[in-house]
């Protein structure tokens, strides 16, 4: 009879250990936040892209927009024409342009809108229309603004008229105009002037304010001279860094860009 003999042999397996999922380590710098990134300076900070304001349909806003970089001057024979027929068809029953002056880089305006989403539609469709004239004047195509425009809403009749004085008077303050009324401007449309005006025999390319503040609200401050000027523009007049261009009060006649009126000096008393 056989006989069976069993062995036993130590084993040393250990059994696997279940296994723990360490903690990450997050590093407290860097990566998108609010606030984060280098902050523009100088001439390209440009406008902040952030939400507009609201608006209030019985405050007129100052708009400005300034052209890219390589855009000839806005104020030549070529290019004010066809930006002067650009703005006379921008306006519309909810979105009105009131006053404007184009300079060599940049244009002003006074307009006018019955809520934010009007203001901001008529702006766009406003900024891209003068962008197609003045491609199409020069032929090119690409850019035609550096940036979003910059919107300041007026609130007190000193505000108005501090910025009708502002946008009228600007080419003074550039140097860029004489002492009378600015040819690249709506100047001649104007019916604010101290001095009696003879008004232009072709059609406005502004509309009428329908604001109390832009209509007869600023009057509170006093009527507007062609002698007026910008307060940045004036103390540097007194400082004797102004304009080389005489004094106010002569008979002009604006330029061959457009527009001729003759300005007749109102005597008080």
């Amino acid at each position: 009879m056989t006989k069976r003999f069993a062995f036993y042999i130590p084993c040393s397996i250990k059994m696997a250990q279940k296994s723990r999922q360490c903690a990450l380590q997050f590093r407290r710098w860097g990566g998108r936040r609010s606030g984060a990134g280098r902050k523009p300076k100088g001439p390209s900070a440009g406008v902040p892209h952030r939400a507009r304001p609201a608006h209030c349909r019985r405050h007129p806003v100052h708009v400005t927009l300034r052209a890219a970089r390589g855009i000839p001057s806005l104020r030549g024979a070529g290019l004010f024409p066809a930006l002067r027929d650009a703005l006379a068809v921008a306006s519309s029953a909810r979105f009105r342009v009131v006053q404007f002056s184009v300079q060599v880089n940049h244009v002003h305006l006074l307009v006018e809108a019955e809520e934010r989403m009007t203001l901001s539609r008529g702006m766009q469709g406003l900024s891209v229309r003068l962008a197609r004239s003045i491609n199409r004047r020069l032929r090119r195509s690409g850019t035609v603004w550096a940036d979003r425009y910059h919107s300041r809403a007026l609130r007190t009749p000193t505000e108005v008229r501090r910025a009708l004085v502002y946008v009228l008077r600007n080419g003074r303050k550039h140097g860029v105009s004489g002492p009378g009324m600015d040819p690249c401007s709506s100047g001649a449309w104007f019916s604010g002037w101290s001095d009696l005006v003879a008004g232009p025999r072709e059609p406005a390319p502004v509309r009428a304010a329908r604001t109390w503040l832009l209509r007869v609200g600023w009057q509170r401050s006093g009527v507007i001279r062609f002698n007026d000027m910008p307060s940045r523009a004036a103390k540097r007049r007194r400082a004797g860094a102004g304009s080389s261009y005489g004094g106010a009060g002569r008979s002009q006649t604006g330029s061959s860009l457009g527009t001729a009126t003759t300005v007749v000096t109102r005597r008080d008393g």
